[in-house]
């Protein structure tokens, strides 16, 4: 049985819309570009003959990697967030108690994480460390630099 991999509405979007592109963008390119190699005459030393049809199996990998996580997709309904406690899409705002930093994170499933959009996955260190925690509580999160104390200021959707 497959596992049930978690998704936003916006990061299903995402990855459908990227399928689709790889579809019907990428996988006619390579074609062509293979037809164009094979036209060029022998295959036996044809390095752009070679070099394209990697490049299709490299693409019909990722198509596959992605309609098999497509196949086993669902969507977190975000409106059934508690925001009581920390769960995931739950959006936390921390505080650093050594340096007073203020953060601002969306905690999402791995599939999701990105940093620069301020998302972070709830099996990343942070992550893990501020799920089930409540506003008010501080916490002592083990990062690649050491522990870290953080206090909890507020969780939203």
């Amino acid at each position: 049985m497959s596992q049930v991999n978690y998704f936003t509405e916006e990061g299903l979007k995402k990855l459908q819309d990227e399928l689709s592109h790889l579809k019907s963008v990428e996988r006619p390119s390579i074609s062509r570009q293979i037809a164009e190699a094979r036209d060029k005459g022998d295959l036996s030393e044809n390095a752009e003959y070679d070099a394209a049809k990697d490049a299709q199996g490299l693409l019909e990998l990722k198509i596959s990697k992605l309609e098999d996580l497509l196949s086993t997709a669902r969507v977190l309904d975000e409106s059934k967030i508690d925001t009581s406690k920390v769960s995931v899409l739950s959006k936390v705002r921390i505080r650093n108690t050594s340096n007073k930093t203020e953060m601002t994170y969306t905690l999402v499933t791995e599939n999701e994480a990105d940093l620069k959009s301020g998302k972070i996955s709830v099996t990343s260190p942070i992550g893990k460390g501020l799920l089930g925690r409540k506003p008010g509580d501080t916490v002592d999160i083990e990062v690649p630099s050491g522990m870290i104390k953080f206090e909890i200021i507020e969780i939203s959707r």
